[in-house]
């Protein structure tokens, strides 16, 4: 399982602008890609203007694969007019 995790910082103001756009980039990646298996929005009422994200993909490979989609590229076209920082992680699940 490949993890990434990506946290948004926004401009001020622009939360009700953003979510939409990232909450319909979820569910198509979800209803979209074999390889996309959780797709969380998440957000902390006492921090403002951020939003984090929590994914799962079968393998990196898939990841990649859904960078590369179009739904993901006119999200992040569109998104871009209201993120200030963008800090992404990536984890790969070690099995014992």
């Amino acid at each position: 399982m490949f993890a990434v995790v990506v946290t948004f910082t926004l401009s001020d103001g622009t939360e009700a602008d953003f979510l939409p756009l990232v909450e319909s980039n979820a569910r198509l990646s979800l209803d979209q890609e074999p390889g996309c298996h959780r797709f969380d929005v998440c957000t902390d009422p006492g921090r403002p203007g951020e939003v984090f994200l929590y994914e799962l993909y079968t393998d990196e490979a898939a990841f990649a694969e859904h960078l590369k989609s179009n739904h993901f590229l006119e999200f992040d076209a569109a998104a871009s007019a209201y993120v200030t920082g963008k800090d992404v992680r990536t984890f790969t699940r070690v099995v014992s």
